[in-house]
């Protein structure tokens, strides 16, 4: 790659990553929990398969792994305090 095309995506990367994270902001905490660990999981399964040698299929495992994760672990915590505070 030229240094040419490096350079403006060193600003532009940095300023995906705010603008995609400010999507987050409406989002209910079942949709929060199951997108983060789709992320995280996408996120180790590449790099672990970058090991292998299968950068894609790792990060595609990992991210349905991630997705179930984050999907079990929202369905283990109470969901008392979900809707607010109660009004008596």
């Amino acid at each position: 790659m030229s240094t040419t095309f490096l350079r403006p995506a060193r600003l532009a990367l940095p300023l995906l990553a705010a603008l995609s994270l400010g999507a987050c902001a409406n989002m209910n905490p079942t949709t929060r929990n199951v997108v983060g660990g789709t992320a995280g999981g996408a996120a180790l399964g590449g790099v672990i398969g970058s090991f292998t040698g299968d950068a894609g299929f790792g990060a595609l495992l990992g991210a349905g792994a991630g997705a179930a994760g984050g999907y079990l672990y929202d369905q283990s915590q109470p969901h008392q305090n979900r809707r607010g505070p109660r009004r008596y």
